[in-house]
């Protein structure tokens, strides 16, 4: 398995990024399915004992069992958040999969629907991320490893998308995209808004979070 990623990652020809932009999202998505895995375990713990301490509970500020007692840990149909990941992040391990050892390509409406369907949930973990920070002010560690793992999908579907010019820009457009993400800019955006997000947690709690 490891010769294949190392495979996929030094293979020159012009798909070698594609290829690494799959792998990274295989790996974002393998973090948020494991991530999604033990919340439900503790989940199913704090229903068996709301008196439970959790293992990812460490203080006042970094406490899932405080998160998951709030109407936002379960918002759609009641049905507790990291179920749903149990559900969404397999259909991304199985797309990278299929790409990077199946030798599968995609056609054009999928990877729309794809990029659309990350995109969502992304939007999803980072409201659940803001309504931690500043609304419920306490934060669950392995919702912010799921967070993180979105923004690494969706920088890296969003990336195929772009390179293989899926939305049929104009001619002009997609020489100027493909310019900017030769140039690696991407990476440096992406870089720069999971700085900002660390940043913003260190202004909110300050030495809290180390109490």
């Amino acid at each position: 398995m490891f010769n294949k990623i190392k495979e996929a990652v030094t293979h020159k020809d012009e798909k070698r990024s594609v290829r690494t932009a799959y792998i990274v999202m295989l790996v974002g998505a393998v973090l948020a399915l494991v991530a999604a895995f033990v919340l439900s375990l503790e989940k199913i713990h704090l229903l068996q004992n709301p008196d439970a301490i959790l293992s990812c509970s460490f203080n006042l500020v970094l406490n899932c069992t405080a998160v998951m007692q709030t109407w936002q840990a379960s918002v759609f149909f009641g049905i507790p958040n990291m179920y749903i990941g149990l559900i969404s992040f397999p259909v991304i391990i199985a797309i990278a999969v299929a790409a990077l050892w199946g030798g599968a390509t995609f056609n054009k409406g999928f990877l729309k629907a794809a990029n659309i369907g990350v995109l969502l949930g992304t939007i999803f973990a980072y409201w659940l991320f803001f309504n931690s920070l500043y609304v419920i002010q306490v934060l669950c560690p392995w919702c912010l490893i799921v967070t993180f793992s979105c923004t690494l999908m969706l920088s890296a579907i969003t990336y195929i998308n772009l390179r293989e010019n899926t939305w049929n820009f104009s001619k002009t457009l997609n020489e100027k995209i493909q310019k900017f993400l030769k140039g690696g800019y991407e990476q440096l955006i992406v870089a720069s808004w999971i700085v900002l997000m660390v940043v913003l947690v260190v202004l909110k709690f300050g030495d809290a979070l180390f109490a």
